[in-house]
């Protein structure tokens, strides 16, 4: 690892994830909970708790993230849209899509970017992010997603929904940076169960990380980094 990144700094960087279908309101009030006392970058829901979590975290400086055709991206570009629109105005401050990934493998790069490009202008400014689902895709068609995401106007790529396959791996991130350009967001997610892993893919070229273990990582930063961390605070 080239650099220690502290608790915080690490923090900043995560949005904290609850997707699970079965998921009740209080293990989303206990997510929210969890992204709010580390500071995380967003609690990434699924959007029918957007107005719940959107209560919860009024104030904290926590945003929320919207998912949007949700996990297999094939639902109609309409219905992205409309979603996207609801959840803005429910109180999300980010919305993560799934690409359309039957068409993206047809290469029918036209509606692949008109379908981002509904959810980017349903999302008013707010960031979007547009989900790969890279294990179901070769590397050149993650580089024609890439090209399509940055042309409608998304803020991130994204590496997977964690349902269809492996979630992130550090040969992802590296091509998808490659492929955005340094200005773009990258976000990694899946996998990351400690904080070696989220180093790992943050050095690869993420700039966000979705997990659901975020304790787990927070709490495994070594202990002779914290020490030194804290040594050099005073």
């Amino acid at each position: 690892m080239s650099r220690s990144w502290s608790r915080a700094e690490l923090a900043a960087r995560i949005d904290h994830t609850l997707l699970d279908p079965a998921a009740t309101q209080h293990d989303v009030l206990m997510a929210c909970e969890i992204a709010r006392r580390n500071q995380c970058a967003t609690a990434c829901l699924n959007s029918n708790w957007v107005t719940q979590a959107s209560d919860v975290l009024k104030g904290s400086g926590v945003g929320i993230a919207a998912v949007v055709g949700f996990p297999f991206g094939a639902a109609h570009v309409d219905a992205k849209a409309h979603e996207a629109a609801l959840a803005v105005a429910d109180g999300a401050t980010e919305i993560d899509m799934v690409i359309d990934i039957g068409r993206l493998k047809d290469r029918e790069s036209d509606a692949v970017r008109a379908d981002i490009a509904s959810v980017v202008a349903a999302a008013g400014g707010r960031p979007v992010k547009v989900i790969l689902e890279c294990a179901r895709l070769t590397d050149d068609e993650k580089r024609l997603g890439c090209g399509l995401a940055v042309e409608a106007g998304a803020a991130f790529v994204k590496t997977s929904t964690g349902y269809l396959g492996h979630g992130a791996t550090l040969h992802d991130v590296t091509l998808i940076r490659a492929a955005v350009g340094p200005n773009l967001g990258v976000k990694a997610s899946g996998g990351i169960l400690y904080y070696e892993d989220a180093v790992a893919m943050l050095e690869s070229g993420a700039t966000r990380l979705g997990m659901s273990h975020t304790q787990q990582v927070l709490d495994s930063i070594p202990t002779e980094m914290r020490a030194a961390m804290r040594a050099s605070r005073n």
